[in-house]
């Protein structure tokens, strides 16, 4: 971005803009009602308190002043770095899948490259506890379709969110992370790292709320909502049947988005929720192929050549193999162990049962295709292979 001072007009839209958004008691739909009819910023903050009374806002709010405060710390948050940027929903720069809702949001805190926002997306999503599996497939499928030129979009939580966006990095590919803190408040920490990293590969990380907001639980059905508007598609990774990642795939449909889910082992928990939204009409999903093949109608000019033939072969990401035999070789119990537990999850107490062996032995080949691998320990003391 310039560093050239933004013309004056520029300027007063986004300190009117500021202003609004201190206002203790505004909230996005009575600001989204002001910008309705006013039609830009400027003239919200030049409009009477009766004006405002007359477009059904309270008197509370009509008479409250900008906090200076608050003004001061998104003033600070922009000017701190050329990456940082506030776009309102009347902004010519304001994404139109965006725009189109019917809760959009009436601002967005940007760190990164805003074109970003105007780039054609599909959403990855899925439980921040998954299997080795899960994580590995939301890495793979991020990886390849970032490289057929989606942007990858996910809200930077830990477990699928975070491997789907380090999968489109590793691609070279563009990733955007909608977050539910302020843009200065990145959670959880663990990720702030990770979040650097995207807007280094020339991606995002956006928000609606003010700088200094902390993360908290009802701001991440919001943040979902963004997640699902921005994209053309959401993929469900892996998710329990309470995931907010439902919630993502439900206001995806609301949203005329295209729903996907990969499906898993009926014993699998985490993998019920997904089968749930197959049931309900998402496309079950092996292949990338099946994800661009929905997507490359509308996205074909957007998508690499092969990409926009909704490829012709088998060619692109797949749910993740376990690893060969060659890989890690295993002595006959191991093998036996791994045999036995096939591609459902197993509880120990059966594998001990079914096999011969002591509780000791069948731990000890546990933790040893555990480490491996070859193995994988499930919520409720399953166990299963990593696939």
């Amino acid at each position: 971005m310039s560093s050239a001072p933004r013309p004056p007009a520029a300027n007063r839209a986004r300190d009117a803009l500021i202003q609004l958004l201190s206002i203790r008691g505004m909230g996005p739909r009575r600001l989204g009602l002001l910008l309705d009819g006013f039609g830009t910023p400027e003239a919200a903050v030049d409009a009477s308190a009766h004006q405002w009374r007359e477009l059904g806002l309270p008197e509370g709010v009509c008479h409250a002043n900008p906090d200076a405060e608050k003004c001061d710390a998104i003033h600070g948050w922009l000017a701190a770095s050329d990456s940082h940027h506030l776009i309102g929903r009347h902004d010519p720069g304001f994404p139109d899948r965006l725009r189109e809702l019917p809760d959009a949001p009436v601002a967005l805190f940007c760190r990164g490259r805003v074109a970003s926002l105007h780039d054609p997306q599909l959403a990855i999503v899925g439980s921040r506890t998954p299997t080795s599996g899960g994580r590995q497939n939301a890495f793979a499928f991020a990886e390849h379709l970032a490289a057929q030129g989606l942007t990858i979009t996910s809200g930077l939580a830990l477990g699928v969110d975070s491997a789907a966006h380090r999968g489109a990095l590793a691609a070279g590919g563009i990733t955007v992370a909608v977050l539910g803190s302020g843009p200065d408040r990145i959670y959880p920490p663990e990720n702030e790292s990770l979040a650097d990293e995207i807007v280094a590969g020339g991606g995002l990380v956006v928000s609606e709320w003010l700088p200094g907001t902390g993360p908290k639980r009802g701001h991440f059905p919001r943040r979902n909502r963004l997640i699902s508007g921005l994209s053309h598609g959401v993929l469900v990774v892996e998710a329990s049947l309470k995931s907010g990642s439902l919630i993502t795939a439900r206001l995806a449909g609301e949203q005329a988005r295209d729903v996907f889910a990969i499906p898993g082992s009926i014993h699998n928990p985490l993998a019920r929720g997904c089968h749930q939204l197959i049931r309900e009409g998402a496309k079950l999903v092996e292949t990338g192929r099946d994800v661009l093949e929905e997507l490359a109608p509308a996205l074909g000019a957007y998508l690499s050549p092969a990409a926009a033939r909704a490829g012709q072969d088998d060619s692109g990401a797949h749910a993740s193999e376990p690893p060969s035999a060659e890989e890690f070789p295993l002595d006959p119990d191991q093998q036996h162990i791994l045999d036995l537990l096939g591609y459902d999850p197993q509880p120990a107490d059966r594998l001990i049962e079914a096999s011969g062996l002591t509780a000791a032995e069948v731990s000890s080949i546990l933790l040893m295709l555990e480490l491996a691998g070859q193995v994988a320990t499930l919520p409720g003391g399953l166990y299963a292979r990593t696939s």
